[in-house]
């Protein structure tokens, strides 16, 4: 795998993706959940919010670099964000 370029953020990034699956898997399993209306008024699962949220931060992080926005850790709290207001509200 010389070819890629594993750097320990990457490697951090890939290993939190990995966690939070098998997370959201196991709690899938174990505590079974009814999915939820909110404000997109559509059905939710906490599966189906963390898939929002990952893309959304994708996204933001994207949208960050494009704009030549530095620090990077400022898109991480703006994420961080994001992420508590889609499971609290979506």
């Amino acid at each position: 795998m010389a070819w890629m370029a594993w750097t320990g953020p990457t490697a951090i990034f890939f290993i939190v993706i990995a966690s939070l699956l098998i997370t959201f898997t196991v709690l899938a399993i174990k505590f079974p959940e009814t999915p939820r209306m909110g404000v997109l008024r559509i059905e939710t699962t906490r599966g189906d919010r963390l898939f929002i949220t990952l893309l959304g931060s994708a996204f933001i992080n994207l949208a960050w670099l494009g704009l030549g926005g530095s620090p990077q850790w400022v898109a991480l709290v703006i994420c961080a964000a994001y992420a508590v207001a889609v499971f609290r509200w979506v």
